[in-house]
Parts: C-alpha cells; sequence; structure tokens
C-alpha cells in the first residue's frame, strides 16, 4: 500500500471518530490490508504515551450518551470506521447449564443463540443486521478495525471450545470466515507492524498469535487475574489496549458470597515482550448500574486528551445499550 493511501485512510478513519466525540479525540491506525506487513511509520504512538500517563487519580468525565433504539440483546465489542459504527452481541436463544461434572471436556452444555454484528450510522441509525456464527459457536466477543476491515471471533459460549475468525469488510460489509481454532476466543486485535492477528481465550486467561492463514504462530499464558479481558484495540507499536470486568463477592454485610460487585478496569499489553506493562481500575457506572468497562471499550486520544466509548448495558437493561462518552485530561512524559 502507496504512503499516500496509507495516510488517506488514517485521515477518514480520524475525521469519523472526531464526529462521534465531543471533545474531538482521536487515535490515527494504519490501514490493514489481507495479508503482508503494514508500514506505519506514519502512525502516531499518542494513544500509548497518554495511557502511560492514567491512574486511579485521573478525572474522567461522561461527556455524552447515545441511545441505540433497536434490540441489541447482549453487547460484546464496538469499533469504528470512517462510515460505521459496528457493534457485536449475542441473542440468547437458551442459556447454558453447567453440569455438575465436566462433560466430554466441557464444563457445561452448550446453549443455543444467535451471533450479531450490528452495523450503524455515526448517529446509531442501524443500517444493517449481520448474522455470524455457525452450530454451537453463536457468540461474538470484542471487535477491531484495522483501517479497511473488522475482526470478528464468534465462539462457543463456554471455556475450552471452538471458535470461527470472521474478516468484515468495513466498506462493502462482505463477510469473510478467516479461519477456525480450537478454543473460546473472545477477544481479537490486528497487529498492524507483524499483519498477524492476536485473540484471548475465556477469562483472557491465555493468549494466541495466528497468521491470516490461521497458523498458530506463538501462544502464551496470561499471569495477570486483574480483570478479564471484553473488548480491545490495537495501539501503535504492537501494543493492545483492553478493558474488562470481573465480579468479585461482597462482604457479609452487603449480601456475602452470594452477591457481587463488577470491578472495572483497562490494561495495556505489550505484544512483543508478552507482559502487561500498565493496569488502571476504572469505576464508572452505566445506566442500569455496571461498571463503564463491562464490555464494547474503544479509547483515542488527541494531543494530552483521552476519550473512550463504552456500551455497558443489555438492550433489555436500564435504558437499553447507550454508547457513554467519558473525557480526561493527562499530562504524559513525552
Amino acid at each position: 500500500m502507496s504512503r499516500t493511501r496509507q495516510r488517506k485512510i488514517i485521515a477518514a478513519g480520524m475525521a469519523a471518530f472526531i464526529a462521534l466525540t465531543a471533545g474531538g479525540a482521536v487515535a490515527a491506525q494504519a490501514a490493514g490490508q489481507p495479508s503482508g506487513n503494514i508500514d506505519h511509520h506514519d502512525v502516531t504512538t499518542t494513544l500509548a504515551t497518554d495511557f502511560d500517563a492514567v491512574s486511579r487519580s485521573t478525572s474522567w468525565q461522561l461527556t455524552s450518551k447515545l441511545k441505540l433504539n433497536f434490540p441489541t440483546y447482549h453487547t460484546e465489542g464496538i469499533a469504528f470506521s470512517p462510515d460505521h459504527i459496528f457493534l457485536s452481541a449475542v441473542q440468547i436463544l437458551e442459556p447454558t447449564v453447567k453440569y455438575p461434572t465436566p462433560q466430554n471436556g466441557y464444563d457445561r452444555t452448550p446453549g443455543k443463540g444467535v451471533g450479531h454484528l450490528f452495523v450503524m450510522d455515526r448517529n446509531g441509525s442501524l443500517q444493517k443486521d449481520i448474522t455470524l456464527g455457525e452450530g454451537d459457536m453463536y457468540h461474538p466477543g470484542g471487535i477491531d478495525f484495522d483501517g479497511t476491515n473488522v475482526w470478528v471471533p464468534v465462539a462457543q459460549y463456554r471455556p475450552n471450545s471452538s471458535a470461527i475468525i470472521y474478516r468484515v469488510d468495513a466498506g462493502t460489509l462482505d463477510v469473510q470466515k478467516q479461519f477456525e481454532v480450537p478454543d473460546h476466543f473472545g477477544g481479537i486485535v490486528r497487529d498492524l507492524q507483524t499483519g498477524h492477528l492476536v485473540g484471548n481465550t475465556w477469562g483472557s486467561r491465555r493468549f494466541a498469535e495466528w497468521n491470516l492463514q490461521g497458523k498458530q504462530l506463538a501462544t502464551w499464558d496470561n499471569p495477570n487475574f486483574f480483570i478479564d479481558y471484553q473488548d480491545c484495540q490495537y495501539v501503535p507499536n504492537s501494543k493492545m489496549l483492553c478493558g474488562g470486568v470481573t465480579n468479585l463477592p461482597q462482604t457479609p454485610a452487603a449480601g456475602g458470597s452470594s452477591a457481587t460487585y463488577e470491578l472495572g478496569g483497562m490494561a495495556m499489553i505489550d505484544l512483543t515482550s508478552q507482559s502487561v506493562i500498565r493496569e488502571v481500575p476504572f469505576q464508572k457506572w452505566s445506566t442500569a448500574g455496571h461498571v463503564a468497562t463491562r464490555n464494547p471499550f474503544k479509547m483515542t486520544a488527541d494531543g494530552d486528551h483521552l476519550t473512550l466509548k463504552v456500551a455497558p448495558d443489555n438492550g433489555d437493561e436500564g435504558n437499553g445499550t447507550e454508547i457513554l462518552t467519558y473525557e480526561a485530561t493527562v499530562s504524559p512524559t513525552r
């Protein structure tokens, strides 16, 4: 791809997020291609630098709510292209049920459901509902836009199972089944430095790296147990930023072990060293009372200004699914 073409796509992506963000916060991304390495000499690393200045004392302000006026079910991941907002969600038809003891390597029944990738305009109006999945694989996870394609994992709704990795052209909305993997992968990003894909399993206990033909190139365990990553994004150079949640037991006075609270957080992961380089809790709450980083999560940076977009509530909760915008100003060391 020519340097001129890269700049055009990066500029288009920036313009799209500016239109969605009151503060105009932007993280530029290089355009992806179906195969090969990507030159992102021109890509900014502002987001990585700014996030390194985020702490528990960072002041995040809720600046807007965009209500989605169509059935969204259980939201999973979000991505922004120049023309669209993409939102993955799972529609549960039959819940999974835990087995008394594991059966055939599974701890629960497969359940039944429908995987959705909702395509919206920049005002949140539904343009297309793309159904994804096969058989017991109906659970879309966290998604990522690489400048050309939206990458979507659709897995069984149980650990140690299987998943399909889909590529959706963000312009034409054509769907390509890229490959299958023998485990539940609930999130994915495309590393624009290498051109490879990186996914995280159930509970974010393990990561795997593949080429675009599905050959596994590396795998590593996650030594951190702070949160389960739900939705991630690529950050230059060879990093991924994830939002997530974990449910922890309450004190006896607050309901004991039968009651839980949601701990939200964010983590920056270095894909070269395969390590978490910064983790920060995030305890802002949605209309329905969920922690904001519960599922769909994307962040941009413009100078020292950060903008976070999340959609934690399901379609049947609170005020329905709302895309919430939080903004903060940090003081990074450059």
